[in-house]
């Protein structure tokens, strides 16, 4: 199935919905999806695990009333949300406290508790894509259980499409060549100042005709300024400074060249061939704004070549 429309290759991602490092009050959270529909995004992410099905809920919200075969929405697999006796702050960075927590759980009536869930909390009657998230300590039950009851679903005609997300390449190079997916969601291994993605996965996906839907693009925070912050993060941690270090260089040139660093983070993964789109998460509709017009952004084609030439970018990296 095709994820995104040729003239719109960006998607809204919904961890910050579910108050993902910081509140968000649902009123503008559901602005920020009616901001992104307003732009003319019509990928839509989320996950049990943002929020503990917060952002669901929200998303939900965002997209009723929304022609349902004008969008793609994705959801993911591998954690139950359940409820306990008392209420407790998550201690997994959303902030919120609450009676719900989540278990892992990758078996077949986990996969298809967690679709209904899911299509409950949004509140539609399907999901056109469904992640197997995070199974990095799960090996093992993803391949025994959990893709193959997509795989299943799938040949039903219950979802269109499945695959896996995660935030490692290796894991998910094994997947993409084992079994038979048809996108995968790969977070913060294919970006401006990370793009070891060339070494596997991405290569293995074109080997395999397996869309990509990039996201982390930002790092978590460390390309989302024209400049980084001295309390930057990379990957939800500190960053290091040699990495603050790299993305002021970065944004040098790119100052040079009449741009930005994030708006050359936003072009840069949609160059590699197996890249279907990308998927940026936004907290408020000025940040869906920001973002759009940073996408709009036309950037020079010299801003790459300078790049490489200084070693601030991989030479192998597609940037036509």
């Amino acid at each position: 199935m095709k994820l995104f429309p040729e003239d719109q290759r960006i998607g809204l991602g919904g961890a910050p919905l579910g108050n993902l490092l910081g509140q968000v009050h649902e009123t503008d959270a559901v602005a920020a999806v009616n901001a992104a529909w307003d732009e003319g995004w019509r990928y839509f992410d989320t996950a049990p695990h943002y929020g503990l099905g917060l952002a669901e809920e929200r998303l939900g919200l965002g997209l009723h009333g929304k022609p349902r075969d004008s969008y793609v929405l994705s959801s993911k697999v591998g954690r139950i949300i359940y409820s306990a006796d008392s209420a407790a702050p998550d201690d997994e960075g959303f902030d919120l406290s609450t009676t719900r927590r989540r278990r892992w759980d990758f078996s077949r009536d986990g996969v298809l508790q967690s679709i209904e869930d899911s299509l409950r909390r949004i509140g539609t009657d399907r999901l056109d894509v469904v992640f197997v998230h995070d199974p990095d300590d799960h090996y093992d039950e993803a391949v025994a259980t959990a893709f193959p009851t997509l795989i299943e679903l799938r040949e039903q005609g219950v979802i269109g499409a499945i695959g896996s997300g995660m935030n490692q390449a290796a894991m998910l190079t094994r997947f993409v060549r084992e079994i038979d997916l048809d996108v995968i969601m790969l977070a913060g291994r294919y970006s401006l100042i990370d793009p070891d993605g060339l070494d596997d996965v991405l290569p293995a996906c074109l080997e395999n005709d397996v869309q990509v839907v990039a996201v982390g693009i930002f790092n978590s925070g460390l390309l989302s300024q024209p400049r980084p912050a001295a309390d930057t993060t990379f990957n939800y941690a500190p960053a290091e400074q040699s990495l603050i270090d790299k993305a002021n260089k970065i944004a040098d040139i790119c100052e040079s060249h009449g741009t930005t660093l994030p708006a050359a983070a936003l072009a840069f993964p949609l160059f590699h061939p197996a890249v279907a789109g990308i998927a940026v998460g936004c907290r408020t509709p000025e940040e869906v704004h920001t973002n759009a017009a940073l996408a709009r952004t036309d950037v020079p084609a010299a801003l790459w070549s300078d790049l490489k030439s200084a070693g601030l970018l991989r030479e192998d990296a597609p940037t036509t």
